[in-house]
């Protein structure tokens, strides 16, 4: 059980508010020494968990080309795309993007939109012109509740999209847990299953965005 104090660490260095990197850096060498393993094993262990998701710093790379992009204007030109498209609406527009999002999460390409890639340079300033446009005050271009739901759109087209790719690790994961208990079943069949519950989710956020639409569109009254 000593080996669950890494747990403890985390959850009271979260309580406590401390650097997250710090805590769960000290939360992997508690459990590394309850576990029986000398500090040169921990280190070793550590250094072959860096080495072998190097990937990660590919991050640092895309960011500075996403400010050099909105440096250069590319808000400016996504509001001014929604400008010109006078038939679009946030929820339209959300909708599409819930909706690509939850295709390309089913066929197992996660990374190609998200928070950072596409929603801060471009679907949230798109969603923002939309907005002020439906209501006629521009004001709504710096609502926060606007960037939220679109934060949001992209959160839940990928959660309920990645579901339905036989690969992904939650996937292999309900079957683990279920052949732990004697149910044997193919990532098939949960990547099958998983499908209502995306086409469920469409509609309870669509539902969300259409009711938004009604909303702005009464206040531009």
């Amino acid at each position: 059980m000593l080996v669950l104090a890494g747990v403890a660490v985390i959850a009271l260095g979260f309580l406590l508010r401390f650097n997250p990197l710090l805590v769960i850096v000290v939360a992997a060498a508690v459990t590394g020494l309850a576990a029986g393993l000398d500090p040169l094993t921990v280190l070793a262990k550590f250094g072959h968990a860096f080495n072998q998701s190097r990937y990660v710093t590919a991050i640092y790379i895309v960011l500075p080309v996403i400010g050099l992009l909105e440096r250069a204007g590319l808000q400016e030109r996504a509001r001014g795309l929604v400008g010109g498209l006078r038939g679009l609406t946030v929820g339209r527009l959300l909708a599409g993007y819930l909706l690509l999002r939850q295709l390309s999460a089913a066929l197992g390409l996660n990374a190609v939109a998200g928070p950072a890639q596409t929603v801060r340079p471009l679907v949230a300033p798109m969603a923002e012109a939309a907005a002020a446009r439906q209501s006629g005050d521009e004001r709504e271009q710096d609502g926060e509740p606007i960037r939220a739901l679109a934060a949001a759109t992209d959160n839940i087209g990928l959660f309920f999209g990645e579901d339905i790719f036989i690969a992904i690790g939650s996937i292999l994961l309900m079957r683990g847990v279920l052949e732990g208990y004697g149910v044997r079943v193919e990532p098939f069949q949960l990547s099958v299953w998983a499908i209502p519950t995306a086409l469920a989710a469409f509609l309870v956020h669509g539902a969300r965005l259409w009711w938004l639409d009604r909303r702005l569109k009464r206040r531009a009254r």
